[in-house]
């Protein structure tokens, strides 16, 4: 099932005996697992009917005997098994899945992997309770995400600055979501809409000095911003990895190569098909007129290149901001 349909089962009280919630997005997994412990149950009832156990504490026996227990003075009896990847024997949860408590609701956070799906266990799990497949997103589709984890809480943000934080904290849900939440306590009264500016005051992230920008100024070809840029990036490595840099500069040159090969297609083909939000394409087809396919086919290869030696491939001496300022003046002279 999707997150969704298990959170509206959830608000519906539609409750279900078994919670199998796995996969590599751990975002999801806490929060329909919160959700379970913290509103199935009154207060009072918690002290005795619901139980939270670590998979590197228990074996599957003692889930099972848990899960086993009945309710006390309660309608149900809640187990939660965070970390449970490291349940030993897991397999052996099978006893119980084929024939859950009906008076329980047993909820397997199992994080950062997934139950093989040929397995019987993984079968007994979705025949007679709920599975959440929680993937990892990919990171065009993270500001999308962002804008819409804000609109549900009664806030926006602007396309830059949603693309700001991915640029930075790419799509680990979980940390984005902890800045968003520190963004919407530290706006000013009033205000609903989170700018660069709110980003770089509240968490560090500079609205002048970073990837877009640097991007601007290559296809304005204004030399002295792209350089007192880097020189930044350079000096604050931590807020601004070499490797974070080059992966924008190469996803962006990459865009503006395959549009200048496919200009012929519907800009809202390319646009899907490239993922370039509405609001950025034109900064794309700008800088397709900048770089023609022959210096952008150069400049892909020089960030391979200097990709490679950021690893020691063929490097001295040379920091990472020395690699960066050799690597734009390339670029602004290509």
């Amino acid at each position: 099932m999707k997150y969704d349909a298990i959170m509206s089962g959830l608000k519906k009280k539609a409750f279900s005996p078994l919670y199998l919630l796995m996969g590599e997005e751990g975002y999801y997994i806490d929060m329909v697992c919160d959700y379970i412990t913290q509103n199935v149950l009154s207060e009072a009832d918690k002290a005795f009917n619901q139980t939270i156990l670590y998979g590197k504490d228990v074996d599957a026996a003692a889930v099972i005997n848990t899960a086993k227990r009945f309710p006390m003075m309660s309608q149900y009896h809640v187990v939660a098994v965070r970390e449970a990847q490291q349940i030993k024997n897991i397999d052996d949860l099978i006893w119980y899945v084929s024939n859950p408590n009906k008076s329980a609701i047993l909820v397997i956070c199992y994080k950062y992997k997934k139950l093989d799906k040929r397995k019987k266990l993984y079968k007994e799990f979705e025949k007679n309770g709920v599975v959440l497949e929680s993937d990892r997103l990919y990171e065009n589709q993270v500001p999308d995400w962002i804008t819409n984890n804000l609109r549900a809480k009664g806030y926006g943000i602007q396309p830059p600055a949603a693309l700001l934080l991915t640029e930075y904290l790419g799509n680990d849900l979980q940390k984005i979501n902890k800045e968003l939440e520190k963004l919407i306590i530290t706006l000013p009264s009033g205000e609903k809409n989170i700018s660069p500016a709110h980003i770089e005051q509240n968490i560090g992230i500079s609205k002048d000095y970073n990837p877009y920008e640097l991007q601007k100024a290559l296809v304005e070809k204004n030399s002295l911003k792209a350089f007192r840029i880097v020189d930044y990036m350079g000096n604050n490595q931590k807020t601004n990895p070499f490797a974070v840099t080059i992966a924008s500069l190469y996803s962006f040159f990459n865009k503006i190569f395959l549009i200048s090969l496919l200009g012929n297609k519907p800009k809202e083909w390319l646009q899907e098909k490239l993922s370039i939000k509405p609001f950025f394409y034109n900064d794309y087809v700008r800088a397709a007129k900048v770089f023609p396919p022959p210096k952008t086919f150069s400049i892909l290869h020089s960030l391979r290149e200097y990709d490679l030696r950021s690893k020691g491939v063929g490097n001295g001496s040379a920091t990472p901001g020395d690699l960066l300022k050799e690597l734009v003046y390339k670029i602004i002279t290509s």
